[in-house]
């Protein structure tokens, strides 16, 4: 058998970076070559392409080969439940359990009580000396639920030493998200030091406090901000353990992180393996020797859709990806039906699975930093790692991330961002697959467990009060919109329709009529297709059968010169409350105006405001839109 290799790109010369740039500038045809650079929420620039990175080292995370912890999230109030579903997730392949106590940071309405009877019930028979990975999520009251859980530790005759828990004590993050604080600064250190010391005591090895960045990310925030915010209660928090006089070289295991991954992939990875080197650096300027933080990731909330909840799955996919090559200790993967309520028995089988068969099967933990030395990776992990320690030192010079809480620059920054977001999602700059693109009218309805979220009391006695950063869903908006059809639907027995007026032959009107089904149907109007016609009486008899009250046209521009007016007339006169144009305004824009044609979609345009607006020209006397 012969084994010569056989190169199969032996007969080519090599490739350039140049001859690539002149292929391109023959296809721009003159255009700017900065449209193909595109650019994150941050500034920053991403290139079409990336030479590869020489001499790099992979960033140390997890022991190598080693595979993240699988965690499975434990948040039915009702403990004996919760540890049914704790019990079955063990079983079938989950390592790790994420606690989330009632009113914790990210509970979305959800928990555990945090009472000794409820953490008793949530753990029986979880066999927490056998390498189980624990992780506590709490709120403003978690202290207690911290001391319940190192409670029945003691209770059940183990070894704290042998028990892997981390105690997820994050004042900080409480504070950011409610937007108040019932402590000064010095209280919170006192507190939180003495919580560790009595914790350290029992003899738990922790970690014990947590810096969280999905208070950021659910706001809303960018790669940058949710890093600086990382790094920011990161040292704060050792600030706190120094003051209690904790060498810092034992401070730092006391500490752990959490960012949250979502499914743009290239940031995700380039995030974690910055956050990694920014602490690093921040160990350096400590004296110490640095040592790889231990790294939580959840996928992201503001990612996640109530329709078409099962491309939540691709999206949860991709973040595991994601968050998994850069090193993540520990993976949550929030199942596909969050957004609705508490997921079912499916919904967890999916979301554990769907690490289990990255790990089992595509063996994704077997290589350390798959990334290093690709150049777009290791291009936007520099980027985020110059511009997050940039924000992090404005941070300490402002006296620390409570400091700017109180002053609420960082929160005005990440509100900005978030409007930025919101500005792009409403002109689909920032599709969102089953929601802003490609919604489905027909879809069913996912299953969920029937419990009802838990309202908690408010707090009292803040001694601070200060801008808060409040979750948001990216997806909320068009599902409003989606929801004010279902109301239609429901008592009406039909959705809100409009017709599209395809004009000329189907290579005319194909690809507008295309883009305005899409455009519609993400706001819950249906869009009724009519055949390819030039008569604008024909056109008129059609749009009469459809049951429409809006009309959109649909054609070529070479069409609409010729048409676009006199069939707009005749649309108006046989009722139709608001014509449309699929297309951006031309030089005929005044005169299709006087012609009755009130709007214009076209890719870029605010399909938000438009869309809300068509439920204005809508006619139903049993429906209020107030």
């Amino acid at each position: 058998m012969n084994t010569e290799r056989f190169a199969l790109a032996s007969g080519f010369a090599p490739a350039s970076r140049e001859d690539w740039r002149t292929l391109v500038d023959g296809v721009l045809k003159g255009a700017p070559f900065e449209k193909l650079i595109g650019k994150t929420y941050d500034g920053l620039r991403i290139e079409p392409i990336y030479l590869r990175a020489k001499d790099i080292a992979p960033v140390e995370g997890r022991a190598p080969a080693a595979p993240w912890q699988i965690m499975q999230r434990i948040d039915h109030p009702d403990a004996v439940t919760a540890n049914r579903q704790a019990l079955q997730d063990l079983e079938n392949g989950a390592t790790g359990l994420a606690l989330v106590f009632a009113g914790a940071n990210c509970s979305r309405g959800f928990g555990l009580d945090q009472t000794p009877d409820a953490v008793a019930k949530a753990l029986k028979d979880v066999h927490l000396d056998a390498g189980i990975g624990i992780e506590l999520q709490i709120g403003t009251h978690g202290r207690k639920a911290a001391i319940h859980v190192a409670e029945y530790v003691k209770s059940v005759g183990l070894d704290p030493a042998i028990c892997d828990i981390r105690f997820g004590l994050d004042p900080l993050g409480a504070c950011a998200l409610r937007g108040r604080s019932p402590y000064t600064w010095d209280e919170i250190v006192r507190t939180v030091a003495s919580s560790i010391e009595g914790l350290v005591t029992l003899g738990f090895r922790g970690p014990f406090a947590v810096s969280d960045g999905r208070i950021v990310h659910d706001a809303g925030g960018s790669e940058v901000q949710e890093l600086t915010f990382v790094l920011a209660c990161g040292v704060a928090y050792l600030h706190a353990l120094e003051a209690a006089r904790i060498p810092l070289d034992e401070a730092r295991s006391m500490i752990y992180a959490r960012l949250s991954a979502d499914a743009d992939q290239f940031l995700t990875t380039a995030k974690f393996r910055a956050l990694r080197l920014l602490w690093a650096r921040i160990e350096s300027a400590c004296g110490l020797a640095p040592k790889p933080l231990f790294i939580a990731a959840d996928s992201s909330w503001r990612m996640l859709t109530r329709r078409d909840p099962y491309v939540n799955i691709l999206r949860a996919t991709i973040a595991t990806v994601s968050a998994g090559i850069a090193g993540a200790n520990a993976i949550t993967v929030l199942p596909h039906t969050s957004a609705l309520g508490l997921p079912d028995a499916f919904a967890r089988r999916v979301a554990r699975n769907t690490q289990l068969v990255l790990l089992e099967e595509s063996n994704l933990a077997k290589v350390s930093d798959p990334a290093a030395g690709a150049g777009s990776i290791e291009a936007l992990t520099t980027e985020l790692c110059e511009a997050a320690w940039r924000s992090f030192q404005e941070i300490e010079n402002a006296g620390g991330i409570f400091a700017a809480l109180q002053q609420g620059t960082f929160q005005a920054k990440i509100t900005a961002t978030r409007r930025a977001r919101e500005a792009n999602l409403a002109k689909r700059r920032d599709p969102l697959t089953g929601v802003s693109e490609f919604a489905n009218l027909d879809e069913g309805a996912a299953a969920v467990l029937k419990v009802t979220p838990m309202a908690l009391p408010p707090s009292v006695d803040q001694k601070f009060v200060f801008d808060a950063l409040p979750p948001m869903r990216l997806a909320e908006p068009f599902e409003s919109l989606r929801d004010r059809s279902d109301a239609i639907l429901k008592l009406g027995g039909a959705r809100p329709r409009v017709f599209l007026a395809n004009l000329g032959t189907p290579t005319d009107f194909t690809p507008r009529a295309t883009f305005a089904k899409s455009f519609f149907e993400a706001g819950g109007i249906e869009a009724i297709d009519g055949a390819g016609v030039t008569d604008p009486a024909e056109l008129a008899l059609a749009f009469m059968g459809s049951g429409a009250e809006l009309a959109c046209l649909c054609s070529s521009d070479k069409i609409y010169a010729e048409r676009a007016e006199i069939s707009a007339q005749a649309l108006q006169q046989v009722g139709a409350r608001h014509i449309y144009l699929a297309g951006p305004p031309s030089q005929f824009e005044a005169a299709f105006r006087r012609a009755g044609i009130g709007s214009f979609i076209h890719v870029g345009c605010d399909a938000l405001a438009t869309l809300n607006a068509a439920y204005d020209w809508i006619q139903d006397p049993k429906i209020s839109f107030g």
